[in-house]
């Protein structure tokens, strides 16, 4: 058996962070994925997909996402269900990530860039959660702060490799 999601969408409002009783950190986001179609009326329309999110992820998560950012989630889809004040039994589909990926940093959301010859870097980067921890790191070994080129920025011009130099 298999219950897998992996989204990608924008939050539609900023992330709610909130502690348990014993201290655990869970935060809840709405994602709007838009949908590969158009509606009748010939707009694209969107679904708007309830994501969780605990511990360490969770922080994260409050601490970095905002209203607008695109996201990409990976997680479980979880059916879950309680009775409401009025006695009628509520049902709840949510997403509970363990992998999220922050797609676009405040920097370029705001349409600044950056004039150096660096490379550039996004200024917060994906974090995954439980079993997951550091697999979604985009850092990369090139500093804003030295001199140092990326040795893949492209001037256009083909790389030079012979046969014996590849691994297979």
């Amino acid at each position: 058996m298999l219950n897998r999601i992996i989204l990608i969408g924008r939050l539609t409002r900023d992330p709610e962070l909130r502690y348990t009783p014993a201290g655990v950190a869970v935060t809840q986001f709405t994602l709007a994925v838009d949908r590969n179609f158009t509606g009748q009326n010939g707009e694209r329309e969107a679904d708007f997909i309830p994501v969780v999110t605990w511990r360490q992820l969770a922080e994260t998560c409050a601490n970095y996402l905002r209203k607008g950012r695109l996201t990409a989630v990976e997680g479980r889809i979880q059916v879950r269900n309680y009775e409401n004040n009025e006695g009628k039994r509520v049902y709840v589909t949510e997403v509970i990530a363990d992998n999220v990926r922050f797609l676009e940093s405040a920097q370029s959301r705001e349409g600044g860039n950056t004039s150096s010859g660096a490379s550039s870097m996004p200024e917060e980067p994906a974090y995954g959660g439980g079993g997951n921890a550091g697999r979604g790191n985009n850092n990369n070994n090139f500093s804003r702060n030295n001199n140092t080129q990326d040795p893949f920025s492209g001037d256009g011009k083909p790389i030079d490799i012979s046969d014996d130099d590849l691994p297979f």
